[in-house]
């Protein structure tokens, strides 16, 4: 039982940067983005392809992120020069992706497992969980100090209001662009992560992030809040180990296979969806009925002899 729950903190961990990256563009700029399911599948290509051939693991891992940013801006390319519709253009670079992760890889799949992974000098598996934890707290942390930079709060405000920061002068299109590379490029990274974990890149492995990336930071959200961005990226991590571990006990239920793991994904992101509105509504119930309660005390009691005098 700890093993396995150690193991989804570390699965947890590695899949938070996706779920960072889906943040950017479902929250801040509010950007449906299908290209992560492509994106994901290209940075562990790229890793795996690269480790095989005898490259330096921290090389490959930067040489993802790169591959994923490439084809995020190509996606924003697309959106901002191209007009095409944001959902559409994610969905055509993710079907475009598939082509091109089978040429990267050369074929279906990529086994690593003779190579040495990260962090796998580290033998004390509480020691290598608090190693990955610091890298994935150092990664988020940098993009809470970009997003607070002119250029950072500009991709924030196209996302809020992109009209109104087009009358301030500034580029819209070139904002898009920035945020939807950085996250196919976290996406990306997290694939290669994911890869070294795993020892093998599959042209399959990322189908259906992007519902697991928006189950983390739904889960994240409903759990402990977003009131702040320095918040919300911190649920948004949170909410990537609280899904795996939620997966894990799911998979030790002895009527549940493996083959459910889409099923209980999707049961786990409708639940994180209901919650806000549940919790709204029984907040309004209570609110009305204190309210019905005040006006209740504060009505004039009138009696009988009252009324009859006054009538007098």
């Amino acid at each position: 039982m700890l093993d396995s729950m150690t193991g989804a903190v570390q699965m947890g961990l590695l899949y938070a940067l996706m779920a960072l990256g889906v943040y950017i563009t479902f929250r801040i700029l509010d950007f449906p983005d299908l290209t992560v399911d492509g994106s994901f599948t290209t940075g562990g290509a790229v890793a795996a392809v690269l480790i095989s051939h005898g490259t330096s693991v921290w090389l490959s891992v930067i040489a993802a992120f790169f591959a994923g940013a490439i084809a995020g801006s190509i996606t924003g390319l697309l959106h901002t020069k191209g007009r095409i519709n944001g959902l559409l253009s994610g969905i055509l670079m993710m079907i475009a992706l598939y082509s091109i992760n089978l040429r990267i890889m050369g074929r279906p799949n990529v086994s690593i497992l003779d190579t040495d992974p990260l962090f796998t000098s580290i033998d004390n598996i509480w020691v290598k969980l608090a190693v990955i934890a610091a890298c994935v707290l150092a990664i988020k942390f940098l993009l809470d100090a970009f997003l607070r930079t002119d250029m950072g709060l500009a991709l924030r405000a196209t996302g809020d209001n992109a009209r109104m920061i087009r009358s301030f002068g500034a580029n819209t299109d070139t904002t898009k662009i920035l945020g939807i590379s950085l996250s196919n490029g976290l996406v990306a990274l997290s694939g290669a992560l994911i890869a070294q974990q795993t020892g093998f890149a599959d042209s399959s492995m990322g189908i259906g992030m992007i519902v697991i990336g928006l189950a983390s930071v739904i889960i994240g959200e409903a759990i402990f809040g977003a009131r702040t961005v320095l918040r919300a990226t911190l649920a948004a991590v949170l909410g990537s180990i609280v899904y795996r571990i939620v997966v894990a006990l799911a998979l030790r239920v002895e009527w549940l296979d493996t083959s459910d793991l889409k099923l209980i994904t999707a049961i786990i992101v409708i639940i994180a969806l209901l919650l806000p509105t549940v919790r709204r509504s029984v907040k309004q119930k209570s609110m009305a009925k204190k309210r019905a309660a005040e006006l209740a005390a504060a009505a004039p009691i009138s009696h009988p002899g009252q009324s009859a005098g006054g009538a007098l």
